[in-house]
């Protein structure tokens, strides 16, 4: 009885969001703002009431006046909003971009989009807002030859498609708008900020090879194999000694070792404030960090990049746009594992996060070694700021969205319990370029 009446309560609630949605966008198609309509009703009551009730000659006046001047903007902004978006439509179709557009996080962009101002008719302007790709706070410049041009301040990391813009001509008075959505079918390509991290660690793994003694004292680093002697074997590896003994043939194989190999395995997962995980991801590819030959994926891609241009689009793309990417850690490691690497390097962000348990369990189905570097936007003290503290200090520096810092008490905890599940971890402060072990020591 229990699972019907969950059903009905999310029928109900997804009924509601869709209602409210299409409230939202009815109420979009109509022309007049909240201003316009209470400037109707009001100019309307008055010369109802006093106008002819009354025979006032001066409100008669000044309601016919207000009148006019609201009709007046109204047709202003439908015809002038008809004639922008004929024009606007030309423009993407007639200038299609030739290249995709890149961008960077927290920084003034280009896109490339622009449109003469509406000049033929009084009280008019033009805007515009960025709705798809999210966090594209769009700003407008008018140049020297009367073009409106955009500027955006993205302020995460994205990979899209296209972009989807809404358009608004509204009057200056406020009374009237005319607005739609415009898609522009441009691939937009915004990667996270590095900011101050710059010097990473050179992150090599280790793979089954000849070369020097595994220091670990893992099974296929043991310092000595003996086993039966067999055809074959060099009379050179016989234990003689034991044979004096006990009258058996065993032979000595000389120890397994490893070598530091080139090849480096990397992976990035994706929550809810992994902007700064990301950013040390991309650093570490640019910087060379990974060595000469990597492989890299993140969550949201289907494959593995050994290539820089690919794997910051996977960097770009490991941030979904609709629903949370699943867990993909066990597949790029299935798919990679065959390659004989043995060393995993996971960037994540330092919280919490849905990946947590599946983590572990990756960490013990799989025999790989794994060096875990987590990412943080700041570490904040115990004591927070009171009301007034918060209002004073508030960072406007990157728009409305807040630096995702982690506070030290959960940051220690998680670097407790995930140290003792790797071989090793690093905590990357990119506010301020620190690196730290997993006792916060500075490195």
């Amino acid at each position: 009885m229990i699972k019907p009446a969950s059903g009905v309560n999310v029928g109900n609630s997804s009924k509601r969001i869709a209602f409210f949605a299409t409230a939202k966008n009815i109420a979009r198609l109509f022309p007049l703002t909240v201003q316009g309509v209470a400037s109707l009703l009001l100019a309307a009551v008055a010369l109802g009431i006093y106008g002819y009730g009354s025979m006032d000659l001066v409100v008669f006046a000044l309601a016919i006046c207000a009148l006019a001047i609201l009709i007046f903007c109204l047709f202003s902004c439908i015809i002038s909003g008809m004639f922008v978006h004929r024009r606007i439509r030309r423009f993407i179709v007639e200038n299609p971009p030739r290249n995709a557009i890149e961008l960077e996080a927290e920084y003034p962009n280009e896109t490339g989009f622009k449109i003469r101002a509406p000049t033929y008719l009084p009280l008019i302007k033009l805007s515009w807002t960025i709705e798809y790709p999210d966090y594209l706070q769009s700003r407008i410049r008018e140049n020297s030859d009367g073009y409106l041009q955009e500027e955006v301040i993205p302020q995460r990391r994205c990979l899209s498609a296209g972009i989807k813009r809404r358009f608004e001509i509204s009057d200056v008075l406020g009374f009237c708008k005319y607005s739609w959505l415009q898609n522009q079918d441009a691939p937009c390509m915004v990667l996270p900020r590095i900011n101050t991290v710059k010097n990473l660690p050179f992150l090599r793994s280790l793979t089954a090879e000849d070369g020097i003694p595994n220091p670990s004292g893992n099974p296929e680093g043991d310092r000595m194999e003996i086993r039966p002697y067999v055809p074959g074997d060099s009379v050179r590896n016989i234990m003689w000694k034991n044979f004096a003994r006990n009258r058996q043939l065993n032979v000595r194989l000389a120890e397994k070792s490893v070598f530091q190999s080139n090849r480096t395995v990397a992976y990035l997962l994706s929550s809810a404030r992994d902007e700064a995980a990301a950013a040390v991801a991309r650093a570490a590819l640019e910087s060379n960090a990974l060595g000469d030959d990597w492989i890299f994926s993140a969550d949201g891609s289907d494959c593995s990049y050994t290539d820089l241009p690919s794997s910051l689009r996977a960097i770009a793309r490991s941030r979904a746009l609709g629903e949370a990417y699943p867990y993909a850690l066990d597949d790029f490691l299935g798919q990679n594992s065959a390659q004989g690497a043995s060393h995993c390097i996971v960037f994540a962000a330092a919280e919490s996060a849905p990946w947590l348990l599946p983590l572990r369990n990756t960490i013990a189905a799989f025999s790989e070694q794994f060096t875990l570097i987590l990412a943080t936007d700041g570490i904040e003290e115990e004591e927070q700021p009171g009301f007034w503290g918060k209002l004073l200090l508030r960072d406007n520096t990157h728009g409305n969205l807040k630096p995702a810092g982690t506070n030290r008490k959960n940051l220690s905890s998680l670097l407790t319990e995930l140290g003792s599940l790797v071989e090793s971890t690093i905590l990357i402060d990119r506010k301020t370029g620190a690196s730290f072990d997993r006792h916060m020591r500075k490195i």
